[in-house]
């Protein structure tokens, strides 16, 4: 059985979108923490994220928080928004864990 070398490098950028998938249908009381184990191969794949999806995602999440963010209720998905774009950046390498244990990780 012949494996498709392509299928397996992108398996990383599948698990990442799930990642950022989960976080942003409920960002409440979960915050984002680098893994200290994450090594070179994170970096380069978050450039090839960043050149191809993830600045556009940031810039999404930067103009729909700041439009959310003029009306009064929606100031706390505003936020939300802006807690959404430092793993839309860059999601490898890093790990989502509830808000009362970030530091407990490293």
């Amino acid at each position: 059985m012949l494996r498709d070398p392509a299928r397996q490098r992108s398996i990383p950028f599948g698990i990442a979108s799930f990642r950022i998938a989960g976080y942003a249908l409920w960002p409440f009381g979960r915050t984002t923490v680098v893994r200290q184990d994450a090594g070179a191969g994170s970096m380069i794949g978050n450039v090839i994220w960043i050149i191809f999806a993830g600045w556009w995602l940031a810039l999404g999440h930067i103009i729909t928080g700041i439009a959310l963010c003029v009306t009064l209720i929606g100031i706390p998905f505003g936020i939300a928004n802006f807690k959404m774009i430092p793993i839309s950046l860059m999601p490898l390498g890093r790990d989502i864990v509830p808000t009362d244990e970030p530091f407990a990780t490293r």
